[in-house]
Parts: structure tokens; C-alpha cells; sequence
């Protein structure tokens, strides 16, 4: 049984409460956070264990988001339920292809998808869309490869995916952001339940540390909720300073995978 220190048990709360925070309150990116922070902060040495725990953890805490977008009735959940099951075979594909990849080589194209996600939350995301969408024939197919293409992604970095589930059910499906956004938890958890359970078959979950990160996020999550109406005239100035944040800690995974 993997053991942690009570500092580094500590670390994993306040890690996670700080990426449950920022997933509340910016919409997205957040969870690619966490791989670095179970490396560097928590203390987790293998890059295989932090991945794995760091998909087990994202998962949890979106289907908690999930239970309150669903209270307010904001899930369409047809068309979520078609991408996120494309997905976890996309998922399962990419989990296993990552255990398969060296822990350095796979921490160097981690910081290049680190800096694609910065780059995706600098671009301004429209909130137009059919509030009324319902899955047809012309949307079911679009769904199904893009939940490929996503799940794949997500499953081979271990993270929730969330920057790139979001526009593509808005691209496949044509829902305003709004929904996007609420959808997107249904996929976000599905995948990262994908990749948790191929890495735990390979003993690469740290539970405690999971427990203790997942503890976080949810207070984290419920603070960064509080926040979010006061935050919503300035999302794109968060954006950009999230995106800053998310630079500085992909220059520093790649230097210390060189």
C-alpha cells in the first residue's frame, strides 16, 4: 500500500482544491494541472502513477459538477451520451498507448498538449447556438468521431479533456456553450474513469493520494462556483491569466523531463 506523509497528504488538498477552483470558475483547462501537481507538489515520482491518479481524481470531481448542472436542467443528454461512449473507446485506445510510452518522452509531449491548452483558452469561444438541439441523424455521426478523436487525447495525457470536449460538441451538435459546457462533465468523467481503471489494472492509481486530491476539489469546486457570477464580466482577463499559469508550468514539466 502507497503510503503519503502528512506534508504531502496536505499538498494533495490544497492541489486539488486550487485545480477544483479553477475548473469552477474559468470552465476549463484545470484539470491538466494535475499531473504536475501530484509530480512536483505531492511528491508522486513515477509519471505513469501521478497520470493514473490524476484521471481517477478529474473523473470524480466532474461527475460532482455534473449532479449540479443536472439539477438545473442544463445536460443534453442524448447528445452527451453518444460522445462521451465514442469516447471511452477513444479513451481506452489512448490510456494504452500512454502506459506504453516512456515516463520522460511521455512528460515532453505533455508540456507541448500543456501549451496547446493555453493556446485554446486564449481563443474567444462564441455562446451562440440552438438551445433546442435534439440528436438526429445529421448530428449522431459527428458526435461519434469527434468523441473518437477527443477520447483518444484525453485517455493518452490522462486528462479530463475538457478544452477540447467542450467546442467539439459544440461544433458537432451546434448547442450553445452553455450546454457544452454541462455536457461536456458527462465525457470529462467518462473518460477519465476509462484511463483510471487501465492504469489501476496496471497498479499505476495512488488511492490515497486520490482521496485526498478529490477531498480538495470539491471545496475547491464549490468555492470557485461562488466566484463564478462575480468572475463572469471578467472571464476573459481569468482566461488569460490561467493561460499564463498554464505556460510557466509547461516550460517547467519540460525542463525537468530534459
Amino acid at each position: 500500500m502507497l503510503t503519503l506523509t502528512a506534508a504531502q497528504s496536505a499538498w494533495a488538498v490544497a492541489s486539488g482544491g486550487a485545480v477544483g477552483f479553477a475548473l469552477a470558475l474559468v470552465g476549463g483547462g484545470g484539470s491538466i494541472l494535475a499531473v504536475p501537481a501530484l509530480l512536483y507538489l505531492v511528491g508522486i515520482a513515477d509519471t505513469h502513477l501521478a497520470i493514473g491518479t490524476s484521471a481517477l481524481a478529474v473523473a470524480l470531481n466532474a461527475f460532482a459538477n455534473l449532479a449540479m448542472h443536472a439539477r438545473r436542467q442544463s445536460v443534453k443528454w442524448r447528445c452527451a451520451a453518444v460522445y462521451a461512449v465514442s469516447g471511452v473507446l477513444g479513451a481506452a485506445a489512448g490510456s494504452t498507448l500512454g502506459k506504453l510510452v516512456d515516463g520522460r518522452h511521455l512528460l515532453l509531449l505533455f508540456a507541448a498538449a500543456m501549451v496547446a491548452v493555453g493556446l485554446a483558452m486564449l481563443r474567444p469561444k462564441a455562446a451562440g447556438g440552438d438551445p433546442d438541439v435534439q440528436l438526429n441523424r445529421r448530428i449522431f455521426p459527428k458526435l461519434v468521431v469527434l468523441g473518437l478523436l477527443t477520447g483518444l487525447v484525453s485517455g493518452f495525457f490522462g486528462i479530463g479533456g475538457g478544452f477540447l470536449v467542450v467546442p467539439g460538441l459544440m461544433a458537432g451538435s451546434g448547442m450553445p456553450m452553455f450546454n457544452a459546457v454541462a455536457a461536456s462533465l458527462v465525457s470529462v468523467g467518462s473518460f477519465g474513469l476509462t484511463t483510471a481503471a487501465n492504469y489501476a489494472l496496471s497498479g499505476q492509481v495512488h488511492w490515497i493520494a486520490a482521496g485526498w486530491f478529490i477531498l480538495g476539489g470539491l471545496f475547491g469546486g464549490m468555492a470557485g462556483l461562488r466566484m463564478a457570477s462575480y468572475a463572469a464580466t471578467r472571464k476573459g482577463l481569468l482566461n488569460r491569466i490561467f493561460a499564463g499559469l498554464i505556460f510557466v508550468v509547461a516550460a517547467y514539466v519540460g525542463w525537468r523531463a530534459l
